[in-house]
């Protein structure tokens, strides 16, 4: 049996730069050549402006699968972004599985550092900025192409090119898919019972256990 697994097809970093008025953000990434060394807070080289929303153990790690990018460019053709790796933030850039594929508490190799899925991304206002368009966000909602958050179980260092192989899947009835579509999606209403159980998850990221907790309440 074949080992589930990604392959990388770029590794991203990025610093705050202005944005929109006087907001700063680190949307905006480039592929790293050669080694990346991986620490408690994700990748050297890499910065977040906020500090509230981004960052810290639970989202040391964006991944966004590359499996997503010919959907969104049949429905926006003509933009720039979707032609390369880092459109959505993402520091890895992926391909092999999506949400739908990976679950929460999921271990994956990355290099010799070990990374775990704490949660998806819930997409902001910095999306539509960032396509020049008011339905990135909302789409994202709408479809569950979130992406992925990891947090940092061993450090070490990656390289673009190589894979990321699945070590451990303790929770595979909650794949990424699901727990976005219950606490970001709307589908709490027909599964209180999912959101009560995912609110006393520890695996799962503060915010959205506190999301969760909100939901069920």
């Amino acid at each position: 049996m074949t080992t589930p697994h990604m392959t990388i097809d770029a590794l991203l970093v990025g610093k705050p730069v202005p944005f929109r008025g006087d907001d700063y953000s680190a949307i905006a990434k480039t592929p790293v050549e050669g080694p990346v060394r991986i620490g408690w807070d994700g990748f050297a080289g890499n910065a977040v402006a906020d500090l509230i929303h981004h960052g810290g153990w639970d989202k040391a790690i964006h991944l966004y699968p590359q499996d997503h990018y010919g959907w969104w460019r049949e429905r926006k053709p003509d933009q720039p972004l979707l032609d390369a790796p880092g459109a959505f933030g993402e520091n890895i850039a992926s391909r092999g599985m999506t949400e739908a594929d990976i679950c929460l508490g999921d271990r994956f190799s990355l290099g010799s550092a070990i990374v775990e899925v704490s949660h998806g991304r819930q997409p902001c206002w910095k999306l539509d900025h960032r396509f020049a368009t008011r339905d990135v966000m909302a789409t994202i909602v709408k479809t569950g192409h979130c992406g992925i958050y990891f947090r940092v179980i061993r450090e070490g260092e990656a390289v673009a090119g190589t894979r990321m192989d699945l070590l451990d899947r303790p929770l595979p009835d909650w794949s990424i898919a699901r727990v976005f579509r219950l606490l970001i999606g709307g589908g709490h209403k027909a599964d209180p019972q999912a959101v009560r159980a995912l609110a006393d998850m520890p695996v799962l990221a503060e915010a959205w256990r506190e999301r969760a907790r909100k939901l069920a309440g």
